[in-house]
């Protein structure tokens, strides 16, 4: 078969996505503008906040529950929110840094909102399975609560943070394309924009294996990872 006939077949079957390839090429790289910026913005935060519950959890080595409980009410008050309904609520904040509430850029600002609150549990979960009895022995030999979070929690939980980023990562592709319905741009803004509005189910299909060929292979490279990592620390 050769290539003039695939090309007759790919526009019989997908006669709207084959006028715009240019477009799939500008949003796919937009959705990974969005997902990669978000990603290292609220991977940081995520990873503060999730070290600062830890640390403050009952029992741990910096116990405070008032700390504890302030941070744990706002963060689950920030996740309770829907992100549609979060993309309105911050609006003025998004404004006063980006200049605009229109836009790829703009959409990183709801998006990092969003994502912190739920990678910073996510963290938490996973820090909390180190066991205690390696606290522990690193207390007893006089480790600082700085070294503690460093060369226990962090080192210890690296599997489990890499699982946990993996799963933010997918959540987080995900909500990208509702920024996108909103005008955010991306993946989801072409899938809606012009496949939904204009009855072109085709880009809406393109659309959508495209982002699923994100997520599988973000999970594949997360899975990857979280296999090296903890046979390396068997």
């Amino acid at each position: 078969m050769t290539l003039l006939a695939i090309s007759d077949i790919i526009e019989q079957l997908l006669p709207y996505s084959s006028e715009i390839p240019e477009r799939f090429v500008e949003t796919t790289i937009e959705t990974l503008y969005m997902t990669l910026v978000t990603a290292v913005i609220a991977g940081a935060l995520g990873i503060i906040l999730g070290v600062t519950l830890t640390v403050t959890h009952k029992g741990n080595i910096l116990d405070n529950r008032y700390v504890y409980k302030i941070l744990e009410n706002i963060i689950n008050i920030l996740r309770s929110i829907p992100f549609i309904i979060m993309l309105a609520l911050i609006y003025p904040v998004t404004r006063a840094i980006v200049g605009t509430t229109i836009g790829t850029t703009a959409a990183i600002v709801p998006l990092v909102v969003a994502t912190v609150p739920f990678y910073a549990k996510q963290v938490e979960s996973a820090l909390l399975e180190v066991d205690d009895g390696i606290v522990e022995a690193a207390e007893a030999m006089g480790t600082s609560p700085v070294g503690i979070i460093f060369s226990v929690y962090l080192k210890e939980g690296l599997p489990s943070l890499l699982r946990v980023s993996s799963v933010t990562i997918v959540s987080l592709i995900g909500t990208t394309t509702m920024a996108g319905a909103v005008g955010g741009g991306g993946l989801g803004d072409l899938a809606i924009t012009r496949g939904y509005n204009r009855f072109q189910h085709d880009v809406t299909l393109v659309s959508t294996l495209i982002i699923m060929a994100f997520v599988f292979i973000s999970q594949g490279i997360g899975n990857y990872f979280v296999n090296k990592t903890s046979h390396k620390n068997k």
